[in-house]
């Protein structure tokens, strides 16, 4: 790491703790590598980089200052759910959303995509090729079912900014976040057997209960605080619950983060009521709070809970990378893992093992995480001046993924439909419940903003308005 960007951290974590407060003004450039013992130019670059962020601004002739906090959009409401265990429906949904190809000119607001185009990731790119051309073919090889040791040792290594301690061996390599959860799920539950499921929810986790003849019990979630633990455990009360499968940290699509304090309650629930917890982090490494927020896997006693990621999030989903840490379920994860692909295709697993080590992955995460933060803001200005306003919208924690509730009555499957005309497409709410519910709300995507994504969402606006604008033209009586 450089000398900027650590200072740059300290910093952050000095504005995110309330040190610095909004309007406060921050030590000169000359003081402030007098106090650091660094060079004026590392200062000014890490300035640069809290610009960048939005975190802090300058202001001519009187130095840099912490920026006005912003103000929090309305937040959509914790939504209801059926209070029984219910069947996955909306395949349909989710097969149209994800069985496309990339499309340059379609704007694809609702995937769950990541920037690409990074120049952080051009030594992966290099990786890459270095191991395409290794003479020993090992990249065209069979792996073990455990996947490249030297990949799970890096995995280890990262596991230690979010608390975790673990050996090589506890880690299975995956491939992707998805196949991960799947495993998790075959792992604790038979068909039939219910999993509790935030709401709304990741629809690969509800697919993959709908498909292997699973139930899923929808508890209420709130975008601030999260899964509602007086309804979960309510529900671990009334029903034989298998698991809980939740996504605490920058939670896909609320964005929330689970204080540590829920954290340890819901893993307390789990402990009392003897379930698992299938804890997806995939988009933990992207907070952009400082520090990363802990696991649940952190403080995990008893191995009941098995940690699913990947680097689909934070590095390329091309690469169908990801890993499960099953606890005291190794053995039957191990089995799932076999039964599903096999072993993981060896080639990207050693590039990104060595896009670690030397070092590639850390300064990427800090681009990123400061990229998705500034751009989550410039797409709430946008919603703000061209959606209704109704309209509610998350502020999520960390990711790249805002969730929109519209009025009541706005149909955003039909919305989609008629935004695809104009290719534009957006991710319906509907895919993210088992059966069917935010029918109002959808997903969207500010991994990368420029002015054309700027254009696309504020055409979403303004389909939106013109839907509410009809509807009302439809209610409103007619006048002798």
């Amino acid at each position: 790491m450089h000398r900027y960007e650590r200072l740059a951290d300290h910093l952050r974590e000095r504005i995110q703790t309330g040190y610095y407060r909004p309007a406060d003004r921050l030590p000169s450039v000359r003081a402030l590598a007098a106090s650091h013992g660094v060079s004026l130019s590392t200062v000014q670059h890490a300035y640069h980089q809290l610009e960048d962020a939005q975190l802090i601004e300058a202001r001519p002739k009187s130095g840099y200052f912490v920026s006005p906090q912003r103000e929090r959009p309305l937040l959509p409401p914790a939504g209801r759910t059926a209070q029984r265990p219910v069947e996955v429906s909306q395949w349909e949904q989710v097969r149209e959303g994800t069985c496309v190809l990339p499309d340059a000119s379609m704007h694809n607001l609702g995937r769950g995509m990541p920037d690409i185009d990074a120049p952080t990731l051009k030594p992966l790119l290099r990786a890459l090729s270095r191991v395409s051309r290794r003479q020993d073919l090992i990249g065209l090889n069979y792996d073990t079912l455990h996947g490249r040791p030297e990949l799970r040792e890096q995995i280890a290594r990262l596991a230690t900014g979010h608390g975790c301690r673990l050996h090589p061996d506890d880690i299975v390599v995956t491939t992707g976040c998805h196949e991960a959860i799947s495993i998790a799920m075959r792992a604790v539950c038979e068909p039939g057997g219910i999993i509790a499921v935030d709401s709304p929810s990741f629809y690969g986790a509800l697919q993959s209960i709908r498909a292997y003849g699973m139930k899923a019990m929808e508890i209420p979630t709130d975008p601030d605080t999260g899964i509602s633990l007086e309804a979960l455990e309510l529900a671990l009360e009334q029903w034989p619950i298998r698991a809980i499968q939740v996504t605490p940290t920058c939670n896909n699509p609320l964005g929330y983060t689970l204080s540590l304090e829920r954290k340890r309650a819901l893993y307390a629930l789990a402990q009392r009521f003897d379930v698992a917890i299938i804890e997806d982090d995939v988009y933990g490494d992207l907070s952009y709070a400082f520090p990363r927020p802990a696991t649940i896997k952190s403080f995990d006693e008893d191995g009941r809970v098995l940690l699913c990621s990947s680097f689909s999030k934070t590095l390329a989903p091309g690469l169908r990378i990801g890993w499960i840490v099953p606890g005291r379920y190794h053995e039957r994860a191990l089995h799932m893992k076999y039964v599903g692909t096999g072993a993981t295709a060896t080639h990207g697993q050693m590039a990104v093992a060595e896009f670690i080590r030397e070092g590639h992955h850390d300064p990427h995460l800090r681009r990123m995480r400061a990229q998705y933060q500034r751009n989550r803001n410039l797409m709430l200005d946008v919603i703000a001046d061209a959606f209704p306003a109704s309209t509610r919208v998350s502020y999520p924690a960390g990711g790249f993924m805002l969730w929109l509730q519209c009025e009541g009555d706005i149909d955003t499957v039909a919305l989609n439909e008629r935004l695809m005309a104009e290719e534009i497409r957006i991710a319906p709410g509907v895919m993210f419940s088992a059966t069917g519910k935010y029918r109002h709300c959808l997903r969207l995507n500010h991994a990368v903003f420029d002015a054309e994504i700027a254009h696309a969402v504020m055409r979403v606006g303004q389909r939106v308005t013109e839907m509410l604008a009809q509807r009302a033209d439809v209610a409103r009586p007619e006048t002798a």
